[in-house]
């Protein structure tokens, strides 16, 4: 299986984590060209596999997560595996791992130890909260970094407990700045002609680095920011309305001269002749006041009509979609965001499209998520060199 031409091109990627975060950020490495190589246990493979719904037995989300990835099994957990992975890093630009800190060094296969084969390696490193501090050693899921790093706090209403995302938030945050900073470390590599490096990537600090303006407001008020539903505190109007067919419409109507307009679009001139609503802090003050005029015009009306006369108006608004909204909508068909992929023993499957567009080397899924140990023979014969013999004693005694 051969890569397209995309910006990442040429770059070799070993994928050692499992789950959401490692592979997420392998999925993104692949979608725009890197030849990435996860390694999963023999026989069991990586949970992911039985995760949400199962298709004849595997995950559908399984076949998206590590498109464009060439599987491999092995077992790190014994020497013979370890010494594998020792001779993949003289062949690979970067490794991807998401173990509890202290784990790949137990093995004898941490940064330390493979920079020592391969100066140039850059080691992206995922946890919970970081390689060191006083958490380092606990275990950390996507879900705990969301606690831990604000996000959970802020979301739902004030009178109700904390709630989540839909998403596993954390995690695909966490594979964004991992896969970020190691484009950044090869520029630094490459183009500056030094070694490779370390990163470590904690996923509470991947959600921390969203909190907008938490820690200056703290710091200098002592204010708290507080679960506030669908509002955004001290920004009005923005939030969801509901219309008279039992849906919703998006709106967001906080610039002052979109504001303006969302007045003439409702007839409600009065409103943008108030002194006090030409500019967002008094509008924040009435922002209650705000939200029921609004809804009292967006339920006289269906969403559609009510999205036809934003639009006319330029005001940026929108439907809450559902994935079935998704399907039929022709902005995400005409962006190329739902696409059909061959999956072996399925036919075609539909996957989300790639994202963000390159004009010259755009990203491509040339392959959905393979068999368990389907590229072992590539890998460990061809890039390897290791006989077919080799191979089937490395399967006989559980390494591979």
């Amino acid at each position: 299986m051969m890569q397209k031409n995309g910006p990442l091109k040429g770059v070799k990627v070993l994928e050692l984590g499992s789950l959401i975060a490692g592979p997420f950020a392998g999925r993104l490495f692949g979608d725009f060209g890197a030849e990435v190589i996860k390694v999963e246990p023999p026989h069991i493979g990586d949970p992911l596999r039985k995760w949400r719904l199962l298709k004849d037995g595997t995950s559908l989300w399984w076949y998206v997560q590590s498109r464009n990835k060439k599987c491999i099994t092995l077992n790190l957990k014994v020497p013979q595996g370890q010494e594998i992975i020792k001779k993949l890093a003289k062949e690979v630009d970067i490794i991807i791992e998401n173990f509890k800190p202290g784990t790949l060094e137990k093995w004898n296969i941490g940064y330390e130890d493979l920079k020592k084969i391969n100066p140039k390696i850059i080691m992206v490193r995922i946890s919970g909260y970081g390689q060191d501090g006083p958490y380092s050693a606990k275990p950390g899921f996507g879900s705990i970094g969301e606690a831990l790093g604000g996000i959970r706090y802020l979301s739902g209403y004030p009178d109700l407990p904390p709630v989540r995302t839909g998403i596993s938030i954390g995690d695909s945050v966490a594979a964004i700045y991992a896969v970020m900073s190691a484009v950044m470390a090869i520029y630094h590599r490459d183009v500056n002609g030094t070694q490779g490096q370390y990163i470590d990537v904690a996923l509470y600090e991947a959600i921390f680095s969203l909190m907008e303006s938490l820690v200056p407001e703290y710091d200098q008020f002592k204010f708290i920011r507080e679960r506030s539903g669908n509002t955004l505190p001290g920004i009005a109007p923005s939030n969801i309305y509901l219309c008279n067919d039992g849906k919703y419409v998006a709106i967001g109507a906080n610039g002052d001269s979109i504001f303006q307009r969302l007045t003439q679009a409702m007839g409600r001139e009065d409103l943008a002749q108030n002194e006090a609503f030409k500019s967002n802090d008094g509008r924040a003050k009435e922002m209650a006041y705000l939200d029921a005029q609004i809804t009292q015009w967006t339920v006289s009306k269906t969403i559609d009509e009510v999205l036809e006369i934003l639009d006319k108006y330029q005001i940026p608004s929108g439907a809450i979609y559902n994935v079935a909204d998704m399907f039929k909508d022709a902005h995400f068909k005409a962006r190329e965001m739902i696409q059909d992929v061959e999956v072996e023993g399925l036919g075609t499957l539909k996957m989300p499209g790639i994202m963000p567009k390159f004009s010259n080397t755009p990203g491509s899924i040339q392959w959905s998520g393979l068999k368990l140990g389907e590229s072992n023979r590539e890998i460990y014969g061809e890039l390897l060199g290791l006989s077919s013999a080799e191979l089937s004693e490395m399967e006989t005694q559980g390494i591979i």
